[in-house]
This record gives C-alpha cells, sequence and structure tokens, in this order.
C-alpha cells in the first residue's frame, strides 16, 4: 500500500506492548516501501526500511485479533529483534482503525457498479491488500486489474515472497518478468572529424560534439494471473521517474475502467512538485477527456478516485515533536509543509481535478465509521489508558480521498 505501511508516526512511540501483549505466533519473511523525497541511496534505503516497521506493526495487529490478515506472517522480517516485535494498544488501534479506514474505501470502490475495476497502489511494499482482494469470495468473478508501484528492490523482495510462499503463490499465480528497459548509451555524431588544417586553406567543419540521450530510469517489471479474468502487475521504479517515463512503463495499464489510486504514507516522502505530478500524470494518462468539451456536449472521462493516508498538523507542539523524532531517523516528509491541515488536504485533491472531495482524520474515523459493537470488541483486545494520547495522535492523520465520475459518487459514504 500502502499500502498499508509507512512509518506510521504512531509507531514512534515505541516498539512493544506492555505485558499484556502475547505472542501467538510468528513471522516469515520480509519486504519493504516507498519513495523518498531525496536523492541518494542512503535516504531511499532509509524510507524503503520504514516497510519493516509497517510490516510489524500489521503483524501486531493480527496477532492480538485487531484485524484479520492471513497473509501478513509472510511479509514480517525474521531479523533478530523484529519478528517478535509487539507495538503498544494506542499503536495498535491506529494501526486498526487505518487498516479498516482504507478497507471500506477499497470495498465501497468495487463493489460500486458493475464491471472491471483497477486499483493502482503507490509506494506499496509488502501490502498484502492485493493478496486479501484476490482470495475474498464477494469479489470471485468480478476482473479485477490490481497494479504495485514501488522501488524495483522492493519490486525484487516481493517477487522473491511470491515465488517462494506457496500460500502467496496460490492467490497470485505464477510471476512472469518483463525484460528490464536497457541503459541508452551516449549517442556521437556519424560524421568524421575534419583533418588538421593547412596554412592558407579555408578551416573545415568544427568537430561535433557528442549529444547524450536521456537514461532511462531502472525499472522491474512482473506480473501475474490471479485469475483467468485479473490480472497484477508490480512495477519497480522510483516514483520522482514516474512523470517523465513513457506511459508504456505501467505495464497493462487500462484506461478505459473506473480507477483507485491508493497513496498510504507514500507520496508525503516526495517533494510538492513531485507528487503533484506524480497524481498529475496517472489521473491524465487514466482519465483524460474522451470527447471535446461543447455545450451539448459534455467532455467525458473515466471514472477514477485517488485516496491517500498522511501526517498533518506538523507545526503545533506534539507535531513538532513527531517531526524531530521522524528527523533522528534521517526520515523527511516534504509535503507534510504544504499540506499542513484537512482543508490543505481538500485543496490539494481539489486542485488536482477531483470532483467530490472528502478529508477526515483518523479520530474522526474511529469516532463516525467504527460501529459501537465492534469498538467494544476492540476495546476488549487489550483496553485504552491512554485515551487523551490516542485522540492527539489520531487528529494528526488524515485519509483524504477525492474522485469524479458518477459511478464513484457517494464513495466514503
Amino acid at each position: 500500500m500502502s499500502a498499508p505501511l509507512i512509518p506510521n508516526l504512531l509507531s514512534l512511540r515505541g516498539s512493544r506492548g506492555g505485558n499484556r501483549n502475547r505472542t501467538r505466533r510468528q513471522g516469515g519473511r520480509g519486504g519493504a516501501p516507498a519513495p523518498g523525497s531525496r536523492s541518494g541511496p542512503d535516504h531511499d534505503s532509509i524510507i524503503q526500511g520504514t516497510d519493516t516497521d509497517a510490516a510489524v506493526s500489521r503483524m501486531s495487529a493480527v496477532d492480538l485479533d485487531y484485524l484479520h490478515d492471513p497473509f501478513a506472517q509472510y511479509f514480517v522480517s525474521s531479523s533478530p529483534g523484529t519478528s517478535n516485535s509487539r507495538r503498544l494498544p494506542i499503536i495498535n488501534r491506529g494501526t486498526y482503525t487505518r487498516t479498516a479506514a482504507l478497507d471500506r474505501l477499497v470495498t465501497q470502490f468495487l463493489d460500486g457498479g458493475d464491471g472491471p475495476k483497477q486499483i493502482v497502489s503507490l509506494g506499496a511494499g509488502t501490502d498484502t491488500r492485493p493478496l486479501r482482494i484476490f482470495s475474498d469470495p464477494r469479489w470471485r468473478g468480478m476482473e479485477i486489474v490490481y497494479h504495485e508501484v514501488d522501488f524495483p528492490t522492493m519490486a525484487e523482495k516481493k517477487l522473491r515472497i511470491a515465488q517462494g510462499v506457496p500460500t502467496v503463490r496460490i492467490v497470485l499465480g505464477n510471476a512472469s518478468v518483463s525484460p528490464p528497459q536497457a541503459p541508452t548509451t551516449p549517442k556521437t555524431a556519424s560524421r568524421p572529424l575534419s583533418p588538421p588544417q593547412r596554412p592558407g586553406r579555408a578551416p573545415g567543419p568544427l568537430p561535433e560534439t557528442p549529444t547524450l540521450e536521456p537514461t532511462p530510469p531502472e525499472t522491474m517489471t512482473w506480473t501475474s494471473k490471479p485469475r483467468l479474468n485479473s490480472s497484477y502487475t508490480f512495477t519497480g521504479i522510483d516514483l520522482r521517474h514516474l512523470p517523465s517515463s513513457p506511459p508504456a512503463t505501467l505495464l497493462g495499464l487500462r484506461k478505459d475502467i473506473p480507477t483507485l489510486i491508493l497513496s498510504e504514507c507514500c507520496l508525503c516522502y516526495l517533494t510538492p512538485s513531485n507528487a503533484s505530478a506524480v497524481i498529475s500524470y496517472l489521473t491524465s494518462l487514466i482519465s483524460p477527456c474522451t470527447n471535446p468539451a461543447t455545450t451539448d456536449t459534455p467532455p467525458t472521462t473515466t471514472p477514477i478516485s485517488l485516496a491517500l493516508y498522511e501526517p498533518i498538523k506538523p507545526d503545533d507542539s506534539f507535531g513538532k515533536m513527531m517531526i524531530s523524532n521522524l528527523a533522528a531517523r534521517g526520515i523527511h516528509m516534504p509535503t507534510l509543509s504544504s499540506y499542513q491541515t484537512t482543508l490543505d488536504q481538500e485543496r490539494r485533491l481539489c486542485t488536482a481535478g477531483f470532483e467530490e472531495v472528502r478529508v477526515k482524520t483518523v479520530k474522526d474515523i474511529w469516532d463516525t465509521w467504527v460501529a459501537e459493537e465492534e469498538k467494544e470488541r476492540v476495546d476488549g483486545l487489550e483496553g485504552l489508558d491512554e485515551v487523551e494520547e490516542w485522540e492527539l495522535l489520531a487528529g494528526h492523520y488524515v485519509v483524504a480521498w477525492g474522485w469524479r465520475g458518477e459511478e464513484l459518487n457517494g464513495l466514503g459514504f
């Protein structure tokens, strides 16, 4: 996803729960997640490494019955000190609420109207959502086109799990790796350089300067067929390079079916301009006007929606503390300074061309989207003493979503 991952600021409060926490099973193998905003392998590696934190948080929530996810165990790192890590109750509740909110939006998207649907997940890392969707009997007969996009190293890690874990391979099907894109070599003009001139003769043509064609970004793509009428594709590419890539980079991307773009704490690692360029690239590619707008014939577009999960409010005392904690780990979120409030996020999606936009904090989602009976169940799992701290933490995260196209009207309600 999230994919369901990503440096959840909640996880910075601690990695282990109290004595009430219990371990019922241990995880399997690991992976990692979303593009960074600064260049250089060190920072990119740090950002990719946050997926380990997210995978452990997900496994903690599953172990304690907050979530049902039979695939989470296969994506938890087996490194010493990580596979048995327990999260605090407040973190488990945050993982639960975030996952429940995005699951609700995805479910409504898939259930809204007949016909095939497409999901594009940015910074997917070790997200288990495609596995949960393709194994869910509710959508067994639906044509679903699922794309995940992340660094090439993340594509390779997920491929190893998909090939090496029978349970995952049964759901996704056999993987097929596409040939990598070969880099372009320097191109030099074919005309020979002029020879030295003799005295008294007019000078010959000047030597031509070698010209360099742009080198394509590193990519790694693999695909599979979860079932006859559906497809899964993982495109390994640095998202910073996606807007300048040819449309064929996203192999098998459909432009004629309703599409949901997911960004679970992913675009926040890019600069605001890069993040906007990624959104514009995808929306323009998938949902351009198919006929000119006139007074009699309005433009028609492929229905498209975007759902994102990100932190907000970096400038209050609590936000400053958490930003400082992130910086101490070498993690920076450049978009946070541009989209500091729920209103900023709303304007952001409106500017991106979405006709309807909604924003809710994680606190609002817990209060209004989670049924009372479900709240009682979750409260009974561990209990939560830090109610005020929970409300403070949950108020610093939002789920924002927008859509255009009548088929998606009412998404999130």
